[in-house]
Order: structure tokens, then sequence, then C-alpha cells
């Protein structure tokens, strides 16, 4: 079952673009388009892995429910990954490894299925 987007595609995609050229020294980028691109990068999670069993968190920016599996409906799911924006953006675009990602401290990955180095990078950007 394909998943509802609430963000447009070529709108999403354009604040990816923004964000991926502001860090490349183009200044800085405006907390709606940060929002904006996190939200379009995990929709695309959820719906290239689509499932119930991992909760990724990007707060304060979105949340999804992605790769097959028991589906959970109560209290703190067992599968959780939390990451900041910045991490996100970078992970779901390339710049950043999964491997590396966990050694900067700020991804918290929990249960056997909260690996989602098989899933990323969404897109590139050189």
């Amino acid at each position: 079952m394909a998943i509802k987007r609430r963000v447009d595609e070529i709108a999403g995609r354009a604040a990816v673009r923004e964000w991926a050229g502001a860090g490349q020294g183009q200044g800085k980028i405006a907390r709606p388009v940060l929002a904006m691109a996190v939200r379009y990068l995990l929709e695309e999670l959820a719906s290239r892995a689509e499932g119930n069993s991992v909760e990724v968190r990007i707060p304060p920016f979105g949340v999804t429910q992605c790769i097959a599996g028991p589906r959970h409906t109560r209290g703190t799911p067992p599968n959780v990954v939390e990451m900041p924006a910045e991490l996100w953006l970078s992970l779901a675009t390339g710049l950043t490894s999964w491997a590396d990602a966990l050694q900067t401290g700020q991804l918290h990955a929990s249960g056997l299925r909260a690996d989602l180095s098989a899933h990323l990078p969404l897109i590139e950007y050189p």
C-alpha cells in the first residue's frame, strides 16, 4: 500500500537542493525549508521501505514508520531511530554513511530492525 504523501515532490526536492547548497557555503537555510527537506526525505524512505516495524524520528520536524515486519501499535516502539535534522539530511543524501553517523553519537538506533543502511542514501548529491 502506497503512503499518502503530504510534501509536494518538486517542492521537496527543491528544499533538499537548497539545503545541499547551503552546506556548500551558499548561505544559511531557513527553518521552513529545512523542515520541508526533512519531511520529504522521510516520506521517500517510507515509500521505498514500506512497513510499520521501525519508527524514524527527526525532532522537531517529523516522524515516519517504515521497514516490513511486526506492526507496532502502542507504547514505545521496539525499533526506533532518532537523530537531528542535519544528520538525517546528510544520511539521506549520501554525504554521511550509516557507520560514520553512528560514530557521531547523535544517531540513536535501537532494536533489531533499526539499521537503515540498506535503504540509504535516498538521493545523492555531489
